[in-house]
């Protein structure tokens, strides 16, 4: 297992539409494996392929227990060629992402998805996810198509640069913080 370099903006893979996964092997496990890891050392909620310069429809998400409320559990998803099937609602909050360091903006997204993928054991699996979750999984799927969430920042006087020690303050989706 590895830890591997999480490409920024800037870098045209970013802005590149992931190819789907045709099958599951071990190669593809081997990368979710290395992206876990990458995850972890980067303090982050979710990772998508072409984060790590992978043009492949995976993305892993990792919320951890009690995030938005006292009783929610820890929730580890690997997602294969995920899609969302239904949204709906809305909600506004602040954004974040491991490729855009430091940068955190008010996003607006679905209040509630429903999100159709394959799991590592090539099982087709459907999440229906509201309010964080929902966000990370919108933001995750959103880097497959080439999406950044600065894209998606509706006003830009929200768009705010957040020094690294003042992080664990600020709603993020890619970046693991108390308060997101």
């Amino acid at each position: 297992m590895a830890v591997l370099t999480i490409i920024t903006e800037g870098d045209p893979r970013l802005r590149q539409k992931a190819v789907r996964i045709k099958s599951i092997d071990e190669g593809l496990r081997r990368l979710a494996r290395d992206m876990w890891d990458t995850l972890h050392a980067a303090s982050g909620v979710g990772l998508a392929a072409p984060q790590v310069g992978v043009l492949r429809r995976l993305i892993i998400v990792s919320v951890p227990a009690g995030f938005e409320h006292e009783d929610d559990p820890e929730i580890k998803l690997t997602l294969v060629n995920p899609e969302i099937v239904k949204a709906s609602g809305r909600q506004v909050g602040p954004e974040g992402c491991l490729s855009i360091p430091g940068w955190v903006g008010d996003v607006p997204r679905a209040m509630n998805v429903t999100v159709k993928a394959r799991d590592l054991d090539d099982k087709e699996v459907r999440i229906k996810a509201s309010g964080f979750l929902a966000r990370v999984l919108q933001h995750e799927i959103d880097h497959l198509d080439g999406i950044l969430f600065i894209d998606r920042v509706e006003d830009r006087s929200t768009l705010r640069y957040v020094p690294e020690e003042e992080e664990e303050d600020v709603a993020a989706p890619e970046t693991a913080q108390a308060a997101e």
